[in-house]
């Protein structure tokens, strides 16, 4: 897991990630999410990163991902690549919805969670040891038991 620094902490981002738009594609029909796999990873590869500030495909290759345009009909005389190609269009509209509705909910949940806190110079603060990645100061024989905080500390 993400927690345990001796595992690939980046690939279980990725992993989640993907397991995200998978749950959203999927969401109607759980059974047909590999069929959504392609586009999952396609979605991923071609969204903008703020910590590269640009997307993989651009890292990677660099140049912008293809556009991939919208089916017009009568434009092809195969009927089934016509109902592919519809397929596909009807799939990237419920996609963009998807994932649109998930990012709004991850960032519904995140901003839950924060708070925006204020310090004063001589205030007094503990600092709070993560659990999994950083131990306590001092060495306990139950780990359990260790203190989850260390100070207190003055604001200087």
């Amino acid at each position: 897991s993400a927690y345990h620094p001796e595992t690939d902490g980046q690939t279980e981002v990725i992993n989640r990630c993907l397991e995200s738009y998978l749950r959203c594609f999927a969401s109607e029909q759980p059974k047909t999410w590999s069929y959504w796999v392609p586009w999952a990873e396609f979605w991923y590869n071609s969204t903008y990163h703020i910590s590269i500030g640009k997307s993989p495909f651009e890292v990677v290759y660099g140049r912008q991902p293809p556009t991939i345009l919208k089916f017009l009909s009568n434009e092809t005389k195969v009927a089934a690549v016509a109902l592919e190609l519809s397929e596909r269009d009807e799939a990237l509209a419920q996609l963009k919805l998807h994932l649109l509705k998930a990012q709004q909910q991850m960032k519904k949940y995140a901003d839950n969670k924060r708070r925006d806190l204020k310090f004063e110079v001589g205030e007094w603060v503990f600092l709070k040891l993560r659990p999994h990645r950083q131990h306590s100061v001092v060495k306990r024989i139950n780990q359990k038991l260790a203190a989850r905080f260390y100070g207190p500390f003055k604001i200087i």
